[in-house]
């Protein structure tokens, strides 16, 4: 018989029905009482084992995390919490787990413990919560631009060029590294290399996006990136996947636009479609603060933060008046602030970000028109301004909790202010050329952004670690499974 999915049968009102399901043991109590969970769903099915009639070879295989078959009839519980359960007549044991070994007991585990058997936390509630949440996610973004007739295009993962000046770079090469070939200067010749050059994992797919968005007009990209920092937070991975749109005709105003649009769409599919998870890790958030003095709690609940980013309409202001805000509020002046700001030009960092947005505004933000020496130098220049000061034509949305979720531009569409710029930073123009033809031939306002697809799945399921939205964290010193 054909097995049915424990979604469909929590679902079915199709009592007195003959059914199979296979998954894996959650607990078996008083040699009677099975849960089961396949996966399908967070909730587990119930079967009574008929203890008198089943062979206790059997009985004592079943073990949480072993696989089974169960056939029998689909019955009305007698119990509370569940609506139906199986009236096991069959059992058989797929795969065998020793309870002595597996390491995920009926009992609560810390998300550090869990991060050591990350391939085995999926089996956990949480893990299931959150992948869920991250496939719709996922979905939702594919759905969001195909709907609007973007181009999804798939830009290189080894890469010679380096979109964002953005720190170390993870060097990909087939050189025998116990007898590198030199050059006579004593550099590593690359020559000899696979590609007959240095390449590394790239950090962003937006040059090659660019590219794509010359000539199809809107384009985006969805992949994994790369960034060899050696940062170990909550806040960082070395291996992460980006969004990136890139839109021909586009102005910063279009861009932001976009931006808004994209998040609160893909925001409210996960609510839509994921009820049931963000509402388990809703309570999940809620037991875990209670263990905080009450200032460190949050204001709002998991719901409550996805619902204030859909039913806001983000404040968009500019990188000054955002300066003259946060120097006059009262951390500043108290020193309450880890990083004081006293000047025009500060690079702002999260807690600023979460200010502006959490105390000021109460309102997602979008922050534009930065100082063009803290930026990338593909960002459109503005013109200066009344004391002569350079900014481009940047954005950030800044988010409850996370502080920057997208950052993006308008990019620079003239030739010789883009030279310019890339002379001024040292940006070597032979290895860009292919990247400057855009602007030779048929230049036009382009613009786009980037969002980074851990950080989002993040906040829309309440977690704080970075770690424990990718199925399999690479960070400084970790590359297991």
């Amino acid at each position: 018989m054909k097995h049915t999915r424990i979604k469909e049968l929590l679902n079915s009102t199709e009592i007195g029905k003959q059914v199979t399901v296979k998954g894996w043991v959650k607990t078996f109590r008083n040699n009677q009482f099975l849960a089961l969970n396949d996966g399908s769903t967070l909730g587990n099915i119930q079967a009574v084992v008929d203890f008198n009639h089943t062979d206790a070879a059997i009985l004592k295989r079943l073990t949480t995390g072993a696989a089974v078959a169960v056939t029998g009839q689909l019955v009305e519980s007698m119990g509370k919490g569940q609506r139906v359960e199986i009236k096991a007549e069959q059992v058989e044991i797929l795969g065998d787990s020793d309870p002595e070994r597996y390491p995920l007991q009926p009992k609560k585990h810390s998300l550090e413990f869990l991060r050591e058997i990350a391939h085995l936390r999926f089996r956990t509630t949480t893990f299931n919560a959150i992948f869920k949440v991250r496939h719709a996610l996922a979905f939702a973004v594919h759905r969001f631009f195909n709907e609007r007739e973007f181009v999804y295009l798939h830009t290189p993962i080894i890469t010679g060029s380096d979109a964002e000046g953005a720190g170390e770079m993870f060097r990909v090469t087939t050189l025998d590294l116990d007898n590198v070939p030199r050059n006579p200067d004593g550099t590593v010749n690359f020559k000899e290399d696979f590609f007959g050059r240095s390449t590394n994992l790239t950090v962003s797919g937006q040059l090659e996006g660019e590219l794509g968005a010359m000539a199809l007009g809107n384009i985006y990209t969805f992949g994994p990136t790369f960034r060899a920092e050696n940062s170990n937070t909550t806040r960082h991975l070395a291996e992460f996947w980006m969004i990136e749109p890139e839109m021909a005709f586009y102005d910063l105003e279009d861009n932001m636009d976009l931006a808004e649009e994209l998040l609160k769409y893909v925001i409210k599919y996960a609510l839509d479609h994921c009820a049931d998870e963000i509402e388990f890790l809703r309570n999940r958030l809620l037991d875990e603060e209670k263990g905080k003095p009450q200032q460190q709690r949050s204001e709002l609940d998991l719901v409550e933060k996805l619902r204030f980013v859909l039913d806001n309409e983000f404040e968009r202001i500019t990188y000054t008046e955002a300066i003259e805000i946060l120097r006059r509020s009262k951390p500043n002046q108290k020193k309450q602030f880890k990083y004081i700001i006293d000047q025009w030009g500060a690079d702002l960092q999260s807690e600023h970000e979460r200010y502006l947005v959490e105390k000021h505004f109460k309102k997602p933000v979008i922050l534009t028109d930065y100082p063009a020496e803290i930026k990338s130098f593909y960002m459109k220049l503005n013109q200066p301004d009344a004391e002569g000061r350079l900014t481009v034509k940047a954005m950030d949305i800044l988010f409850p909790g996370i502080g920057e979720m997208v950052g993006g531009s308008q990019r620079e569409e003239d030739y010789h202010k883009l030279v310019k710029r890339m002379d001024e930073l040292g940006i070597p123009k032979a290895e860009m050329d292919w990247f400057l033809d855009t602007r030779r031939f048929g230049t036009a306002p382009h613009s786009g952004f980037g969002v980074g697809f851990e950080r989002l799945v993040l906040f829309v399921t309440g977690m704080t670690n970075i770690r424990d939205v990718i199925p399999f964290p690479r960070t400084p010193n970790s590359a297991e499974f």
